[in-house]
């Protein structure tokens, strides 16, 4: 039932407040419920009721008890300050800057006191603080892939690294960092989840199917050939093989535990690695710049140890983005400076990886041949945001040149990571192309032919 209009426009119900303000909490006000008491000290003296409690009997000369004295010492509880007398119309108006909290205390104070007693306010009160509500956009719970960077480069820039980690090196141990994260928080029931992988095995898009910890362990033992190079053991032995697809089918057929088909103990395969992987930063920190130029063989070709380490952070980032694909679980790009090294080495693989496809059959053949290092046929290839390059055609040996160049291929950044992991057939690449077709589909087989599993 509701008392009759005030003449300011509102009304006066006697029913209990609609909207009640927010309280808060007691250890913030230092008020306490009435209801609650502390429990009592190991010697069995109570403590000092606080100010909100219930008071004792009053005798004739005040509160009764042995700690009367200390409590008249208490201090008295804050008074809120008086609520303005405002109109209905002021108060109104202040609705909006109330649901979002922009009001000061004593303005607070009085457009909650009006709530309790309009029910046209309190209905358009709800409504904007649920509005307010919508303004809030969901964000990810994830960290922003460059807080480990920020975080580093303030460090050192207060205290500079005795041993600093070589810049190739940061590369992988970023990556390696952000796929330890994506692992870190899951359940056994994820470690067995299925994850293909896919790639492209110079003629045609191949996958095989395995699981999160199947695919930890393929990138432990690849890894190895990095150990091994520098001295530290093999996950795999000293006769173990040196072809990447060749250690990770031996180590899947070492035992159950290792099968692709079994889900291993989480930390039985993630604690390898990480160490591992410690183990190879730390290693090449401590070499120094003599280390970089140290040849890694993989199988049928070799890398500097600069590039092996940029080429595994690739690798991390690819296998980390299948595991992220097979758990329903979103996974951002590398930083923009390390993806612009995993660019620049796949561009400069590619003149190596179209002559191994000619010698092959597969690429067709040169058009002109010169002596080396001089200028001879070019493809300009651009990757969106990471930069461009130009691709000697007929041999690895010739110079590249701008004035020689005979096709152009435009890529974004995604397309050419997609491509250059085996995830998309050459032919469906989202490519802006111009010149030779023939010059344009051998760099782009040459492209996907770098991926593996």
């Amino acid at each position: 039932m509701s008392r009759p209009d005030d003449g300011t426009g509102g009304t006066e119900p006697a029913e209990a407040p609609r909207i009640p303000p927010p309280r808060p909490a007691a250890e913030d006000s230092g008020r306490w419920p009435a209801h609650w008491h502390p429990a009592p000290p190991a010697d069995g003296v109570p403590p000092p009721r606080g100010p909100q409690e219930p008071q004792e009997p009053q005798g004739p000369q005040g509160p009764q008890g042995p700690d009367a004295e200390s409590r008249d010492q208490l201090p008295a509880p804050p008074v809120p300050p008086p609520a303005p007398q405002l109109s209905h119309a002021v108060l109104k108006s202040l609705l909006g800057a109330w649901a979002l909290a922009a009001c000061p205390p004593e303005e607070t104070a009085a457009v909650e006191a009006h709530l309790n007693h309009c029910n046209p306010c309190a209905d358009e009160a709800l409504r904007l603080r649920e509005a307010v509500g919508l303004l809030h956009t969901e964000q990810s719970l994830d960290l922003d892939p460059l807080l480990r960077s920020r975080v580093l480069a303030g460090c050192l820039g207060r205290r500079p690294a005795r041993i600093p980690v070589p810049d190739w090196a940061g590369v992988y141990d970023a990556e390696a960092a952000r796929l330890d994260a994506l692992l870190r928080d899951m359940g056994e029931a994820e470690w067995r989840a299925p994850v293909r992988l896919r790639w492209f095995d110079g003629r045609r898009q191949v996958a095989r199917d395995t699981t999160v910890a199947g695919v930890i362990g393929h990138l432990m033992v690849v890894d190895g050939i990095l150990a091994a190079s520098l001295g530290l053991p093999d996950p795999l032995g000293a006769d173990a093989p040196g072809d990447p697809e060749a250690r990770t089918e031996a180590y899947w057929r070492g035992g159950p535990e290792r099968s692709p088909e079994a889900a291993a103990e989480p930390e039985a395969v993630r604690e390898p690695w990480r160490e591992q992987g410690h183990a190879l930063v730390r290693t090449v920190s401590f070499a120094g710049r003599g280390a970089r130029m140290l040849p890694v063989p993989y199988g049928g070709f070799s890398l500097p140890l600069r590039d092996s380490f940029v080429d595994r952070a690739f690798e991390c980032w690819v296998h980390a983005g299948d595991i992220a694909e097979a758990i329903d679980y979103p996974y951002e790009p590398p930083a923009s400076a390390h993806l612009r090294r995993m660019v620049d080495l796949c561009a400069r693989l590619l003149p190596d990886a179209l002559a191994r496809r000619r010698r092959a059959g597969l690429a067709g053949p040169p058009r002109r041949l010169g002596a080396a290092g001089a200028p001879g046929r070019t493809l300009h290839l651009e990757v969106e945001g990471s930069g461009h390059w130009y691709i000697p055609l007929d041999s690895p040996a010739a110079l590249p040149s701008e004035a020689e160049t005979v096709a152009r291929i435009a890529l974004d950044r995604e397309a050419f990571y997609q491509l250059a992991a085996g995830h998309v057939p050459p032919e469906e690449a989202a490519a802006g192309q111009i010149g030779d077709p023939e010059a344009i589909r051998d760099v782009l087989f040459a492209t996907a032919s770098l991926s593996r599993m």
